[in-house]
């Protein structure tokens, strides 16, 4: 008699342990699927914006694969907690195996995009920008994408150069633009208009320092993202650490179901 009441007290408390884990599964991918459908609508706000927001975003190569990007995380988390959400609540075993086998690909990306940019740590120096800038950089050829992202980082940050103006000496920008001493990009923006923005403009591409950026584009950009560098990546700790929790509770719970 004791060894049947031991043995039904023990599946009770494993059938409570498993409802909990149902649950705590349910609730947390609901907040991802959530947190999907905002992003995915965002991303489709921003594409579909009759008041002319999307001729910014199109004008700017950074904020149009911005945009392609949140529409990518919002449609994966969407299918991701929506997943999470059908194979918990309705205990469907082959839904929780999807969904491990989803989460365990996510991981081993993310753990090899990691790895890659250790290994490729190198290509983010200041001399690397600084050649590439060099052999790269057309200047006003809006069709090529290096030269429209470097222009559209220049505009941005109010920079000019990797490093400062005069990495433009000894350039393809200079072999093919042989009046200018910097690019159109590196002009200080003023609400100046008619002659003088022109005369201002003419100043700055003959190279008068009174008239255009001189703070190299390397130092505007980590100075601007130091601090979101730090939290990116206590927030992909984070990720990596819910990801593996989540690999465990789906893998319980389907072991779990009969």
């Amino acid at each position: 008699m004791g060894q049947g009441e031991a043995s039904a007290r023990g599946t009770t408390m494993e059938g409570d342990c498993l409802s909990c884990i149902k649950y705590l599964m349910f609730v947390f991918n609901f907040l991802i699927f959530l947190g999907g459908s905002f992003l995915l609508g965002v991303g489709v706000w921003v594409l579909v914006d009759p008041t002319g927001f999307r001729e910014i975003v199109a004008a700017n190569p950074l904020l149009f694969t911005g945009v392609y990007i949140i529409l990518g995380m919002g449609g994966m988390l969407f299918l991701l907690g929506f997943l999470g959400c059908c194979g918990a609540i309705r205990e469907n075993k082959c839904l929780l195996l999807f969904f491990f086998m989803l989460i365990l690909l996510i991981f081993l990306a993310e753990l090899a995009a990691a790895i890659l940019a250790f290994i490729f740590r190198e290509h983010l120096t200041r001399e690397y920008f600084t050649k590439e800038l060099k052999r790269h950089y057309q200047g006003y050829n809006n069709t090529d994408v290096f030269t429209s992202t470097w222009n559209a980082i220049m505009t941005t940050f109010d920079c000019c150069g990797v490093n400062s103006p005069e990495d433009f000496k000894d350039s393809l920008f200079r072999l093919i633009n042989q009046n200018h001493v910097v690019p159109e990009a590196c002009c200080q923006r003023a609400s100046q208009t008619g002659d003088l923005a022109s005369i201002s403009q003419e100043q700055c591409l003959s190279g008068n320092m009174m008239f255009r950026n001189n703070k190299g584009c390397y130092s505007a950009v980590v100075d601007y993202f130091e601090l979101y560098i730090y939290v990116a990546g206590a927030l992909a700790i984070v990720v990596l650490t819910i990801e593996l929790f989540a690999m465990v509770f789906a893998m319980c719970l389907f072991r779990g179901i009969q």
